[in-house]
């Protein structure tokens, strides 16, 4: 018998993330195939009068294409995989999988062809703006245990976190959305970290379970040259299957004129994609309530309440700062006080302090106001 909780997340994917209506098209992309959870969208997609249709891809397989891929076989994949999603309403993209690793050895110039292809021509110029999408990773042991947490309660954790009220969250998200468009200057405090920028006329995008599950963001983008001054991120972040921790950046004029890491060299190969690269296309503050501390899966921790991010590359075109890239990177600091503290700043204002929201505006977004 099925896990209920399946059936209501599905429920919630279908009805509330992607919003699929009649006889609209439905594209469900599965990394890492895990049946129950395709079948059971697939059963809610019909009781919508909805049409599915199903990916497949196991990442084991995905690295074995990769790692002598071509120029033309790529863009042939994404010519592919573009005419599939041109004819797509909705999108859910289904992400698990054993070893978060599983493309570390695949070539850096590999890597970026993908991303450059398949990654661009499918997915940011196709699927981000023209379709309802959302996007989440399903638990197995592998993710229990980057958690340090059993199996059985990491379950019990992702449920809780996917199937929260995400419409509560939706109606507290509104203040930060009016504080961040309403503001110039943004100053970031923190062990390692000060850094300032602008964020003036650039929408702010409220996130509550439209474009991830789980979710819990608001995000915007900097004035593309305003940025100044050095970040560390304290969060491990994995990314074209390499993780990286104690990452550093220092700016000028909005630019990454130094990185450093655990692993430099790459970090730097990753920064050297293409010029939209070093620059910074999405910032962006975490505030679920269920989610606590890091796991290296950017789609939890860029989510952690009292974090935020700062994405190197690709902005998005709903709050635009006109940066370009194949990469969109999103680097994770959390703020709360166990993982050192620190200050964010509109207008010379503190608005968080130590994770927490310190304006009578705010303090709906404070963890005990969302659960």
């Amino acid at each position: 018998m099925r896990d209920e909780r399946l059936n209501q997340l599905a429920k919630n994917l279908i009805r509330y993330s992607v919003d699929l209506q009649h006889n609209e098209n439905i594209l469900i992309e599965n990394f890492g195939v895990k049946t129950e959870l395709v079948k059971a969208l697939v059963e809610e997609a019909y009781k919508c009068g909805a049409h599915p249709f199903i990916s497949l891809k196991e990442p084991e397989i995905n690295r074995t294409l990769l790692m002598n891929a071509t120029q033309q076989q790529q863009e042939q994949q994404a010519a592919f995989e573009a005419e599939v999603m041109t004819n797509m309403d909705a999108y859910i993209g289904l992400r698990s999988g054993d070893n978060i690793n599983e493309l570390a050895d695949v070539p850096s110039e590999k890597m970026s062809l993908h991303q450059q292809t398949v990654g661009t021509k499918v997915h940011r110029e196709i699927r981000v703006p023209n379709t309802k999408w959302v996007v989440l990773r399903y638990p197995n042991p592998s993710m229990a245990q980057l958690a340090n947490m059993s199996t059985e309660a990491f379950e019990d954790f992702y449920f809780n976190v996917c199937t929260l009220d995400y419409s509560k969250m939706d109606a507290a998200m509104d203040a930060l959305v009016r504080r961040m468009e309403t503001t110039d200057k943004v100053r970031i405090t923190g062990e390692g970290t000060d850094i300032s920028f602008s964020i003036k006329d650039i929408p702010a995008i409220k996130c509550a379970g439209k474009l991830n599950i789980p979710d819990g963001e608001v995000y915007t983008a900097p004035v593309r040259e305003s940025i100044e001054g050095t970040i560390t991120y304290n969060t491990a972040s994995p990314y074209q299957g390499t993780t990286f921790d104690a990452i550093r950046f220092t700016f000028e004029q909005g630019k990454i004129i130094a990185a450093s890491a655990n692993n430099t060299d790459r970090l730097n190969e990753i920064l050297d994609t293409d010029e939209g690269a070093r620059y910074i296309g999405e910032f962006a503050i975490g505030v679920n309530p269920y989610i606590q501390h890091p796991m290296q899966d950017i789609l939890f921790d860029e989510k952690i309440d009292g974090s935020f991010h700062f994405t190197p590359g690709q902005a998005y075109e709903n709050a635009d700062n006109g940066n370009k890239s194949a990469i969109h990177w999103d680097i994770v600091s959390i703020q709360r006080p166990e993982y050192g503290g620190g200050r964010i700043y509109f207008d010379d204002e503190l608005i968080r302090e130590d994770g927490r929201f310190v304006t009578d505006d705010l303090a709906v977004l404070n963890p005990e106001n969302l659960k």
